[in-house]
Parts: structure tokens; C-alpha cells; sequence
């Protein structure tokens, strides 16, 4: 089974972004992932990002988790 976490975008260096949930971050690659904006949240899957969210489905799981 795989797990995807949803993280806030906090940087983003051409194919690579700094993202956060709660007190981690992470750098990831981002290639897959079009038109990212520093705030937006994506699905984080080993060190990839793999689909952008939106904040309040984010929450909701981040929610969750806690």
C-alpha cells in the first residue's frame, strides 16, 4: 500500500520545492506537477510531488492525521 501526505508549498527552484506539514520539511521534485504556486498543497509520494490539492480537502486530511 502506498501513502501520499498533502504538504504546503513554501519554495519553489525550477523542478524542486520546499514543503511542509506541521513542523517538517522536505525538498521534492515538482516536475509533474503544472502551474505550482508558493501556499498551494500537493500530494507528497516519495520525494515526489504528485498531484496539487485544494487547501480545504488539505485540511480536511491533515486534519486527520493529528
Amino acid at each position: 500500500m502506498c501513502l501520499a501526505v498533502p504538504m504546503k508549498v513554501l519554495e519553489i527552484k525550477k523542478d524542486m520545492a520546499v514543503v511542509s506539514i506541521g513542523q517538517v520539511k522536505k525538498r521534492v521534485n515538482i516536475q509533474m506537477i503544472a502551474n505550482l504556486k508558493i501556499g498551494d498543497y500537493i500530494m507528497v509520494h516519495a520525494g515526489f510531488g504528485i498531484e496539487k490539492i485544494d487547501a480545504k480537502e488539505a485540511q480536511k486530511t491533515l486534519e486527520l492525521f493529528k
